[in-house]
């Protein structure tokens, strides 16, 4: 049986991609798949790992330590470091992943911005939304998956928990802290945040 050189094959995809224009830095440290499809005017940091069928469009920015997997990349993307883009991840043009940032089988609108520290799982972004640190869409009830639908021009603040199956309608705004597991309506402020306590003079118990 033939044995497989990968170092062979992967130094092999690199220099392709090079030929391309696509621009690396410590290329020897970047993995693609045979499959992968790259545009033009790309940009790869160190210690990415492209799985199999990536497509990704031009003027794309790939940050360290980024993992890509069957995934659709748009033009004036930018992913990364420490992104993880599992199947079924659509991010259209001018899209936002941050750092620490967690998609599966999601589309991720126009101008949309995730910037650090969420998951967005089986869910839809609309153009031009917002999601804060911390977010997460909680699509699993234990027996199926749901789904979270965010509409255009949405503020999500941070540390937010979307409840699926849940809609968030256009141009609203959800505040930071909350639990949203009903459908929040189109221009609405949503907020599930206990009022502020705070006693005076108080002393703690030694």
């Amino acid at each position: 049986m033939k044995q497989i050189n990968l170092k062979k094959i992967q130094n092999k995809l690199r220099n392709k991609f090079i030929k391309l224009g696509v621009k690396m830095n410590a290329p020897e440290t970047i993995f693609f798949s045979e499959d992968t499809k790259i545009g033009k005017n790309v940009v790869i940091d160190p210690y990415v790992v492209i799985g199999s069928k990536v497509k990704i469009g031009n003027n794309v920015k790939i940050f360290s330590f980024s993992h890509l997997e069957n995934s659709k990349i748009e033009n004036d993307v930018n992913i990364g470091p420490y992104a993880r883009l599992r199947p079924g991840t659509i991010l259209q043009k001018g899209a936002r992943v941050g750092n620490f940032v967690e998609i599966k089988k999601s589309k991720i609108g126009k101008k949309s911005k995730i910037n650090h520290l969420s998951y967005i799982g089986d869910s839809s972004l609309g153009n031009s939304v917002n999601i804060g640190a911390g977010t997460i869409t909680c699509n699993y009830d234990g027996v199926k998956k749901n789904k979270t639908l965010i509409k255009d021009n949405v503020f999500i603040g941070s540390n937010t928990s979307l409840v699926a199956p849940v809609k968030i309608e256009k141009n609203s705004v959800v505040g930071a802290g909350s639990v949203i597991t009903k459908n929040v309506k189109q221009k609405s402020l949503a907020l599930t945040r206990p009022p502020q306590v705070e006693i005076k003079n108080y002393k703690r118990k030694k």
